[in-house]
């Protein structure tokens, strides 16, 4: 049997078998005194990986629990019912086939039946990117779709690159394991392959969804140490409505959900009924909202982290809400929690901590907890040795908020543990006493004769024919009428901008892309929108899902969304849509166009301009206001997804997401924003946002060249102007002070951020300067504020590779030296005023 070490991957060290620098993406480095902790608390999971079969015999539940209703006459879904005519723009084989039934692969779903073989069949057919001889690709993408029925499996179902399995939300569909089931979770999403290295590196595991089904281990005995669902993943995935079966008898093994390495991530609407743990998680961050646990030993294991948000999740009848001590209170390996909006009922122990006043490192197992109900939880918060660190209750408790770890107000460090003064939510941000918040709609309920395709209207999605009018017309007419458009699978080339009306509503398949190209988005002085959502003044609702919106080429101009809508009632939202600029097939912005040139400096030689792919990622302007975000990725590609190596490449895109609504009202729930050259995240002249777990990366070519080029500042953008050397400074000649930042935030109020990532990995395509012990000097500082400001509030702020965690008006708040955690540096709480 492989090692712990290589068969766990915890840390992600190597996502590829290469151990050159220039070949792995996003890599990281080990953690050497936490190391030996993680190979000891690992050893108790180590059957997970490697389980063959069951233990002893199958226990019934034991503890009452509620029912999931079952629907008598399977409802009809239009996702099962509508013509299936979506391509893969850039597959050679042009019958290739994205949508798949796995009935029509032969399974039954009857619940007698074995479907492991067609299950199997319905998501490898076609040349796809099997684990273990592909490492990613944008040209195989793939629905995997479940009717309603019961799928009985006696091994895994093998998850492959860039898919999505679905089933009918009108009566879930259910994976049911046999007694004698065999494999690392009923969907193994990452499979081991030889010598115990993950199949897909798990840090670049992009573009797959799960929804829509249960889970359902019951039938393996519960001395089995079974698992649910294997999801080591990376962003713009999610689980969504899924449910997990386990059992709850006394000495189960079961888990439902085991995440062991990756960069999500976003999850929702999820319940867990028993099992050991609900869920395992090691993964650097996610976002997870809206999830459910009944009787289980432990809801949530977390092992390892960096920053982790909850919101909306409710634990009941477990013996352990939380479990973050791993390690201890001499090597912690969780950096960091953020649990809002939820509940603990029926539980000892809400949650279990390593952390006090002189654990190490000493910012790790940082806990912010807001607006927590407890019913009949003696103990809220545990320390090391059984300690109480806060006192629960036996009857009924709110814990308004509650910290642990670094605070600066602004400033500090201050080394707190106790009750806080939670955040001052702005009314308009809140419904039901907790932050907004919505799912992903899927229409279920929606007759198929009320969507429109794009391919039946007109449209090519070929990736050659523009399909700009056509995809206006059909857009236009589906708003009028009140349909829904649904955008066929394919690559739909526009050259003018795609204006989306009030009352639209957008959903793909499989990704489906929006791609720029052409002279019209060409020009770095004259910008244009590829998809303008409204016009100024303009008022109304939309709702868009599962897309992608990215360039082909040079694009020096082309802002990929503008929003400008203004939503009354109702926050008009997009789920699952992102931007991907560069390093996919057809984009012209792959390794043999755009190759990273480490070696040669720049300027004095002159940027490739075939590669300035973008101007600007997305745009939400002053006339906008009530947006909802969520799982949305803004990615200016940093290596090439088709090619065999994931080989990094050099693509410049001016600015990442652009915020100067004067009204507001906006929230941000796990999304991203990388690689882009003046900033990631930026809020002007703004108010009343909510950014949940918000998550960075610095552009890797940086500083050669630096933030100033190849895009000029625009001061009527409120571009940072990167003077050198700049006010913030922190005398260290080896930092460079012109990198993009992280976060910039300008003269706004109520911006309250509940967990942030901002990293900066790389200097000029070198790791050396975020070595764990190196000093973080990959860049000066990656948090600005400037001007006047109010309630600018963040919870478990974590960066890596910033010499100065926050600075504002050009003054250094917080150095690193002073926040140590795991490998990124954490503060806890931080209050502008």
């Amino acid at each position: 049997m492989p090692s712990i070490w290589s068969v766990l991957a915890l840390f992600a060290l190597t996502s590829s078998a290469a151990a050159d620098d220039s070949l792995v993406p996003r890599r990281l480095k080990p953690i050497p005194f936490i190391e030996s902790a993680v190979h000891s608390l690992l050893t108790e999971f180590v059957h997970y990986p490697a389980y063959h079969g069951p233990t002893g015999t199958a226990t019934a539940a034991t503890k009452s629990r509620p029912t999931v209703s079952a629907t008598p006459t399977p409802a009809s879904y239009w996702l099962e019912q509508i013509n299936h005519q979506g391509i893969s723009a850039f597959n050679p084989d042009k019958g290739y086939q994205v949508f798949r039934n796995v009935k029509d692969f032969g399974a039954k779903g009857d619940g007698v039946t074995d479907d492991t073989a067609a299950i199997n069949l319905a998501v490898s057919s076609g040349n796809r990117c099997a684990p273990g001889s592909c490492q990613s690709t944008t040209i195989t993408p793939a629905i995997v779709y479940f009717p309603a029925g019961t799928y009985l499996i006696s091994s895994s179902i093998i998850d492959y690159y860039y898919t999505q399995i679905i089933g009918n939300p009108n009566s879930l569909p259910v994976l049911k394991a046999t007694p004698g089931f065999t494999g690392f979770g009923l969907i193994d999403g990452d499979q081991y392959q030889p010598g115990g290295v993950l199949a897909y590196g798990a840090t670049n595991v992009f573009y797959r969804q799960i929804r829509n089904l249960i889970f359902d281990l019951t039938s393996i005995p519960s001395s089995s140490t079974a698992t649910g669902v294997h999801w080591p993943t990376s962003q713009a995935t999610s689980l969504q409505n899924v449910i997990f079966k386990m059992s709850d008898a006394p000495g189960t093994q079961h888990t439902g959900l085991f995440i062991e390495s990756g960069s999500g991530g976003f999850m929702t609407d999820i319940i867990f009924y028993g099992g050991l743990q609900g869920a395992l998680f090691a993964n650097q961050q996610f976002t997870m909202r809206n999830m459910t646990f009944y009787n289980a030993v432990t809801a949530m294991n977390i092992v390892f982290d960096w920053g982790w948000t909850f919101k909306s999740i409710a634990i009941n009848n477990c013996s352990v809400g939380v479990d973050m001590s791993s390690g201890g209170p001499t090597a912690q390996s969780v950096g960091s929690v953020t649990f809002i909006d939820s509940s603990i009922t029926n539980t000892p122990i809400g949650f279990k901590t390593a952390h006090d006043a002189t654990s190490q490192p000493p910012t790790a197992g940082s806990l912010i907890l807001e607006n927590v109900q407890l019913s009949n939880v003696p103990v809220a918060v545990q320390g090391p040795g059984g300690t109480t660190n806060l006192a629960g209750t036996t009857s009924t408790t709110t814990v308004a908020g509650y910290g642990q770890g670094h605070s600066y107000t602004p400033n500090g460090p201050i080394n707190f543990q106790g009750t806080i003064t939670p955040f001052s939510r702005p009314g308009s941000l809140v419904s039901g006493g907790k932050f907004y918040e919505r799912s992903k709609p899927q229409y279920a309920t929606t007759p198929v004769s009320q969507f429109s395709s794009t391919r039946s209207g007109g449209a090519k999605g070929d990736g050659a024919t523009d399909d700009t009018a056509a995809l206006q017309r059909i857009i236009l007419f589906a708003a009028f009428t009140g349909k829904v458009v649904f955008f066929d699978a394919g690559t739909y080339k526009v050259t003018r901008t795609l204006y989306i009306p009030q009352n639209s509503k957008l959903v793909g398949e499989s990704y489906s892309v929006i791609m720029s190209s052409g002279n019209f988005f060409a020009n770095i002085n004259f910008p244009q929108p590829v998809v303008r959502v409204g016009l100024p003044g303009e008022s109304g609702t939309i709702e868009w899902s599962d897309m992608i919106v990215s360039t082909q080429g040079a694009q020096a101009g082309a802002i990929l969304i503008e929003w400008n809508l203004a939503s009354d009632g109702t926050p008009s939202g997009m789920w699952d849509v992102h931007t991907r600029i560069g390093g996919f097939e057809g984009s012209n912005l792959q390794v043999s166009q755009c190759p990273t040139t480490p070696t040669v400096s720049t300027p004095p030689a002159p940027i490739k301009s075939s590669c300035i792919a973008a101007y600007l990622s997305m745009h939400v302007t002053k006339t906008a206001t009530n947006v909802y975000l969520e799982n949305v990725w803004l990615w200016t590609a940093d290596h090439d997804l088709d090619d065999p190596s994931s080989t990094q490449i050099t693509v410049y895109t001016g600015r990442g997401l652009y915020i100067e609504s004067l009204a507001g009202t906006i929230w941000l729930v796990g999304t991203a924003v990388e690689h882009h050259s003046k900033y990631q995240y930026q809020l002007a002249n703004t108010k009343n946002v909510f950014m949940g777990q918000i998550q960075t990366e610095t552009a890797y070519y940086q500083p050669n060249p630096n933030a100033t080029v190849p895009f000029p500042a625009v001061a009527a953008l409120n571009d940072p102007t990167f003077t050198a050397p700049p006010g913030n400074a922190t005398g260290n000649a080896t930092v460079n002070s012109a990198d993009g930042w992280g976060l910039r935030v300008l003269n706004s109020q109520s911006i309250l951020v509940y967990g942030a990532g901002l990293y900066s990995f790389f200097d000029n395509y070198s790791t050396t300067c975020s070595n764990a012990g190196g000093g973080e000097t990959c860049q000066t500082a990656i948090f600005d504020l400037q001007g006047s400001l109010r309630n600018v509030d963040v919870y478990n702020l974590n960066t890596i590779g910033a010499t100065s965690m926050i600075n504002r008006n050009g003054v250094s708040l917080a150095s690193y030296a002073d926040n140590i955690n795991v490998f990124p540096d954490t503060i806890a709480l931080f209050r502008n005023d």
